[in-house]
């Protein structure tokens, strides 16, 4: 009990020091990743709430709650983003701002968004341009469908009738096309969105091509020539018919720059998940993609993109490799400033346990010298109880184990002294 009370006295500075060490690392170290993330998910029914709803799913998995907010669409999504009313969204491209790279960062581009034109069988019309009369939907006010839309409508020029620019989207302009209450709506959707795939299905409907297609994405950065090739879509009733050459932005993974790279992390986890196998207009492993963006790239996008999951990602849950990805920089400089520490504490140890026996031989030392010095039976038996007194208080002493030979060795120099005492001047004994 004595040894670990002796252990305790020397080594209790280390332990606190160690547990200052920890409490500081805690402090310092950054911030443990948010357990909710806000999700601008455009429209309910679209590609981007599905998708959405995936990210959803797979965050959930890591122990992060996602809430999906419903929005009008990519404009909104940015908007959003701008105010910090959500922490990731998904975004069309080409339409972010110069000034939005201040305060916002991608995390890839996603996934091919044609720029689809559907026009009923029915309608006059060979190219966009034959649209300028008609009755078109190109989407809600915070749509990127509704932008890109107005931006073609200038390039092709000429005067374009209001009824060129209904406000239906989604599902709601797919059935109005399906009805015939309009001529045409216009989209910029994953072919994967519920009301493309049911427009490519419907035999009165088709798909208006853009011939010029590469033109078009030399004028407008954001657009890329892509070809919805013959039979993609059903290759038994042969839809479509032929190749149709389409436009094409890429929409990306937005969030603000102040979202925490642990999360960051795991979005582009989910996206390689969602968006790396091939599509009807892409091939597998083509997304996400960190060179097709119109904003930064976040640094941890890059690293992932470069280097792919941290070695802590690979082998522990989110949770476990994330606070060891917190902790191992301040890890370091402690364990350097405790290494000393350890190093110096037996030593200590050893002086503090051989102290407790030392310490004695002084009044050893002032015992013999009286010894020598006195005269007389009396003083003399003075400095002899007073060594036996001596002798029982380092009778009373406890040290460990292996410094029992230093506690005897003492005790046998008292009994010495005693001697020599006794023998200075011996009683004689009364015959």
């Amino acid at each position: 009990m004595s040894s670990l009370r002796d252990f305790l006295k020397v080594y209790w500075p280390l332990v606190m020091i160690a547990l200052g060490g920890v409490l500081l690392a805690l402090i310092l170290m950054d911030p443990a990743p948010p357990k909710q993330v806000r999700f601008a998910a455009g429209p309910n029914g679209g590609a981007y709430h599905a998708f959405a709803e995936r990210y959803k799913r797979l965050l959930g998995e890591q122990g992060v709650d996602v809430i999906l907010i419903e929005t009008a669409g990519s404009i909104d999504n940015l908007r959003m983003l701008e105010d910090d009313d959500v922490d990731v969204g998904l975004v069309q491209g080409g339409l972010a701002k110069a000034s939005d790279a201040n305060d916002l960062r991608s995390l890839g581009g996603l996934f091919p968004e044609p720029f689809w034109v559907f026009v009923r069988q029915d309608v006059m019309a060979d190219d966009f341009a034959d649209l300028r009369n008609s009755r078109v939907s190109i989407g809600g006010s915070g749509s990127g469908s509704r932008i890109l839309a107005t931006q073609l409508q200038a390039e092709y020029g000429g005067d374009w009738l209001e009824t060129t620019r209904l406000d239906l989207a989604g599902m709601e302009a797919a059935d109005a096309l399906i009805a015939g209450e309009i001529d045409a709506a216009l989209f910029t959707a994953s072919i994967q969105a519920p009301y493309i795939d049911r427009l490519l299905n419907t035999p009165h409907v088709r798909v208006l091509p853009f011939e010029r297609a590469p033109a078009l994405s030399r004028r407008i950065q954001a657009l890329s020539a892509v070809s919805l090739l013959r039979g993609v879509v059903d290759l038994g009733e042969d839809i479509p018919s032929t190749d149709v050459p389409l436009v094409a932005p890429v929409a990306q993974l937005i969030v603000n720059k102040e979202l925490h790279p642990a999360i960051e992390a795991i979005l582009i986890d989910a996206a390689s998940q969602i968006h790396s196998e091939g599509t009807l207009l892409a091939e597998a492993g083509v997304y996400p993609d960190p060179d097709i963006t119109d904003l930064p790239v976040s640094e941890q996008a890059r690293r992932y993109y470069q280097d792919g999951p941290s070695f802590l990602r690979r082998y522990f849950s989110f949770d476990v490799a994330n606070f060891l990805e917190r902790a191992w920089v301040l890890a370091i400089p402690l364990l350097t400033l405790l290494f000393p520490l350890v190093r110096a504490a037996p030593p200590i140890y050893r002086w503090r346990v051989r102290r407790k026996i030392y310490v004695w031989y002084a009044d050893i030392r002032d015992l013999e010298r009286r010894g020598r010095s006195t005269e007389g039976d009396q003083a003399r038996g003075k400095v002899l109880e007073d060594l036996e007194r001596l002798q029982a208080e380092i009778g009373q002493v406890e040290v460990p184990l292996s410094y029992t030979d230093d506690l005897y060795r003492l005790r046998s120099h008292v009994e010495f002294v005693k001697q020599l005492v006794c023998n200075k001047n011996p009683v004689k004994v009364a015959g």
